[in-house]
Order: C-alpha cells, then sequence, then structure tokens
C-alpha cells in the first residue's frame, strides 16, 4: 500500500482540506507554491494510464473537487493542475494524484 493509501485509510496523519466519498485532497508537504494540494481517488489506480475505462469517471470527480479547492483557497482566477505519469515524469508516489499549484506567478516553465 502507498502513503497515499494509508493516509486514506486514515492510518497517517494529514491536512484534509478536502474529501467526499470517492476524492480526498490534502495539503503538500513540500509545497512549491504558497498553494499546493494533493488531489487523488480513494480507490487506487497507479497512474492516470491505469485508469480502466470504465472508471474514468473519477477524473469528473476530480475535476470537481480542484475547483472547489480552487475556489476554497482564493486561486480559481490561476492555477495548475497536472499529475506525474511514470518515473520518467517524476512520479514517486503511485497512486494517481493530482497537484493543485497556485497562489503565486507560475510563469510558462515546469519546474
Amino acid at each position: 500500500m502507498t502513503i497515499f493509501g494509508r493516509i486514506i485509510k486514515g492510518e497517517l496523519p494529514a491536512e484534509k482540506v478536502f474529501e467526499n466519498d470517492k476524492v480526498i485532497a490534502i495539503r503538500d508537504i513540500h509545497p512549491q507554491a504558497p498553494v499546493h494540494i494533493l488531489i487523488m481517488p480513494k480507490k487506487e489506480y497507479k497512474d492516470f494510464q491505469s485508469i480502466p475505462p470504465e472508471d474514468l469517471g473519477i477524473l469528473v470527480d476530480v475535476a470537481k473537487a480542484a475547483q472547489e479547492i480552487a475556489e476554497q483557497e482564493g486561486i480559481s482566477d490561476g492555477y495548475r493542475l497536472l499529475t506525474n505519469i511514470g518515473p520518467s515524469a517524476g512520479q514517486t508516489v503511485f497512486h494517481l494524484h493530482f497537484h493543485l499549484i497556485g497562489g503565486r506567478s507560475l510563469g510558462g516553465k515546469l519546474g
């Protein structure tokens, strides 16, 4: 089980900013911007590519959560929502998650 799976089960602490029956969102412990939230499905998928066609509706749930959190955090007028797929893209926890990043000018480059 990944660290995110343990957070979802309540085995590890995290600062939750959103939760419903399908999605949870927590503050990143190593933020890259003033607002850096991790949004993840409660159901475990290794990454974006691993979502089976019949479960793609989870992306709607993630998008709705991202919109709500962006409003709540006061960044709805400018933020990034991204996910890393595989080690070569920087994925280090193999439980699908999206980074909601904002609160400052992010410029045109990633990283």
